[in-house]
């Protein structure tokens, strides 16, 4: 088997155990369990907490002790465990625990996936920028799906949804134990830096770097936008199950499918991603994509599933891009800047700032703000206004980065192995 089918394997199975029930949990909570708003608003709050921690640590640990894809397997199994263990729970309060437990294991999945792509990419002598965005772009493709499976086999609000992604984890635990090798690359005897390196406080020297900084802080607030629309945009179309005129429309009775055509796009903008990040650099890449979250939420706020449906459509279509061009390149863009040597513990900073603080903050102040501004006293929610403060959320974003982003592009210059900066702070 070639290094790029093993790769596109990994991360297909990486992203078909999230789209089994991401996007799905909600109907699931609400019409199975008939459990509470609130409470559902804390179990997407486990995504976020637990990137708070463990993909830093976890980086830290594929760096120095354990190689990425022993580890990366490991969590896989133990996900697999805890997937299987989610339909047995009865009390909305216990399955806060056990998603977060769940979550726990997860969410470090997907940057040392990142990492071990990486660094076999490298090591096989090919370009990660023109390389690896048509492997990632099989990830998406994984998660369309298992968003089909779960919608077709009508398990939208059946427990069957995390039994499927259980099994997807303990197939994907098993082979990531035959992936490239991704030794750890950091020791113990580096004397001046061992307290820093065991504490994995090696990758925060990215801050160092003004426009780093500025950077990681942008990713966390757009991490922030990408939460909103994954605890909410499924619910918004299955809200309309109880208007007349809507209820017997193909976007509310399939509304996983219809919401499916934003990883449709995924797959189509990541494949772009090399023209624009290495024509354009990633100060227009970014910008682009809070331009383009920007039109996401404003098409959402005048859309409905009969004639405004070319709206979600649309909105589908541009959030390949809005994710993609912030997400992906991203990453890409820490992998450039970052010593190869805190390879995984870079990728874990970045998914402490987007998937990690931008996703408790998107989770908790939308939240808050949707309770008290957008609610009615009988439960009905301004859908409108909630999709309009977020759109100029968005715009706001995009108005300041431009010049507070100092980053100059030079499409000709090769960025050298180390970046900006190294462990020992050149």
């Amino acid at each position: 088997m070639s290094l790029k089918l093993r790769l596109t394997v990994m991360n297909f199975l990486q992203f078909f155990i999230w789209g089994a029930w991401l996007i799905t949990i909600g109907a699931y909570w609400f019409q199975y369990k008939q459990w509470s708003g609130t409470s559902f608003g804390a179990i997407f709050s486990t995504m976020g907490i637990s990137a708070l921690f463990m993909p830093a640590l976890m980086g830290v640990v594929a760096d120095k002790w354990i190689s990425a894809q022993k580890l990366y397997g490991l969590l896989h199994l133990a996900g697999a465990a805890m997937l299987f263990c989610v339909p047995q729970v009865n009390d909305p309060h216990t399955m806060f625990w056990v998603m977060l437990v769940t979550m726990i294991f997860y969410m470090p999945t997907i940057s040392l996936a990142i990492a071990v792509a990486y660094n076999a990419i490298k090591r096989d002598g090919l370009d990660v920028i023109r390389d690896y965005p048509p492997i990632r772009v099989w990830g998406t493709v994984g998660f369309i799906a298992a968003l089909w499976t779960t919608s077709l086999l009508k398990l939208e609000t059946s427990p069957g949804q995390f039994y499927i992604a259980s099994a997807a984890s303990l197939v994907l635990g098993l082979y990531s134990f035959s992936l490239p090798p991704c030794p750890p690359t950091l020791g113990t005897q580096e004397k001046g830096r061992a307290l820093v390196d065991v504490l994995g406080l090696s990758s925060f020297r990215l801050f160092r770097d003004r426009n780093m900084a500025v950077f990681f802080v942008f990713a966390m607030l757009l991490g922030a936008a990408l939460q909103l629309t994954n605890a909410y945009g499924d619910t918004f179309l299955h809200d309309f199950a109880g208007v007349d005129a809507y209820k017997d429309t193909l976007a509310v009775k399939y509304p996983a499918i219809i919401m499916s055509l934003s990883q449709v796009s995924e797959t189509l903008f990541i494949l772009t991603i090399p023209f624009f990040l290495k024509r354009f650099g990633i100060k227009t890449v970014m910008t682009i994509s809070m331009v383009a979250w920007f039109l996401r939420f404003g098409l959402f706020a005048y859309g409905n599933p009969g004639p405004g449906l070319w709206m979600i459509v649309m909105s589908c279509v541009v959030y390949g891009m809005a994710f993609d061009f912030f997400n992906i390149s991203g990453s890409l863009f820490v992998e450039q800047q970052a010593d190869p040597k805190i390879r995984a513990s870079a990728q874990g900073l970045y998914m402490l700032m987007t998937n990690g603080i931008g996703a408790v903050l998107g989770s908790s102040i939308s939240g808050w703000m949707i309770d008290h501004y957008y609610t009615a006293a009988d439960g009905a929610k301004d859908w409108h206004g909630i999709w309009t403060a977020f759109a100029l959320y968005s715009l706001a974003m995009a108005a300041a980065f431009v010049p507070l982003f100092k980053h100059r592009h030079d499409p000709h210059k090769v960025v050298p192995a180390h970046g900006v900066t190294d462990l020992d702070g050149a």
